[in-house]
């Protein structure tokens, strides 16, 4: 019997990276999970190892009703809703000169709004019943710190981390806690994506980039999904009960992240 035997989890922008880790290790922890991505991931494995327990919806978090529908099936399979986590987000590499008003719409209405309405969605359905649940946002290290050439990037993390305060304090009388997560450089193909960006703008090679972050991380490694994973599993128990409004990171002692 895993820690979340029999719950409900949704998790946005599950189909890859450090939402594939989330959804991987709930699957392990006991949990059914519904994949809520625009993206449709490659689950076979998933379902043959976890049968009945894994499952996918098309999202798009900018749509409500799509985010509704996530939750609605994840109900055809178990009882409630008892974990929503706010995952999916984009990301670019520009300096201030290179932004535009539509880059900009374009990171908020994701990174923003759509965690926004992930929340709203979980809170209506986590207080049908009075038993309460749990909300996990995904922040950024970027969003305890401006970063060079990121500033839509970590604007919209920080907003996360302000919302999540919000939401705990006006959501705990319903018995909803309410964290987010602060992730350091964590092996993804999304950080594959970013190292191949800095790269080009600073003009060195991947290996260089790399190495280059890597020096700032008292750890000696990068982190990986399951590190981010087993955190994120963790709130979501009874474990962390009296734990809201906070923002964990996972940075290998990396600070101020």
């Amino acid at each position: 019997m895993g820690k979340h035997s029999g719950k409900g989890v949704v998790v946005t922008g599950g189909s890859s990276g450090i939402g594939l880790g989330i959804v991987e290790r709930f699957l392990q922890d006991g949990a059914v999970v519904v994949i809520a991505d625009i993206q449709a991931p490659d689950i076979s494995e998933l379902e043959t190892t976890y049968p009945g327990q894994v499952f996918y919806c098309k999202v798009d978090v900018c749509d409500e009703s799509m985010i509704r529908s996530a939750v609605e099936e994840l109900l055809r399979h178990t009882t409630r809703l008892d974990a929503m986590v706010n995952n999916a987000g984009i990301i670019n590499v520009a300096g201030l000169s290179d932004t535009t008003a539509e880059s900009w719409l374009k990171m908020l209405n994701v990174n923003v709004v759509g965690v926004a309405l992930g929340s709203k969605v979980a809170a209506e359905y986590m207080t049908k019943d009075n038993k309460g649940g749990v909300i996990v946002n995904a922040s950024s290290g970027g969003g305890r710190h401006g970063v060079p050439m990121f500033s839509q990037y970590c604007a919209t993390k920080a907003a996360i981390i302000m919302m999540s305060q919000s939401f705990a304090q006006e959501l705990a009388p319903a018995k909803i806690r309410v964290n987010c997560y602060t992730p350091g450089h964590i092996m993804t193909p999304l950080w594959e994506d970013i190292v191949e960006g800095m790269g080009k703008k600073l003009g060195k090679s991947r290996d260089e980039t790399l190495q280059e972050f890597l020096t700032t991380v008292p750890w000696g490694r990068f982190g990986t999904p399951a590190d981010v994973a087993a955190t994120v599993s963790w709130l979501c128990t009874d474990d962390a009960e009296y734990i809201s409004g906070q923002c964990i990171g996972m940075n290998g002692a990396e600070l101020p992240w």
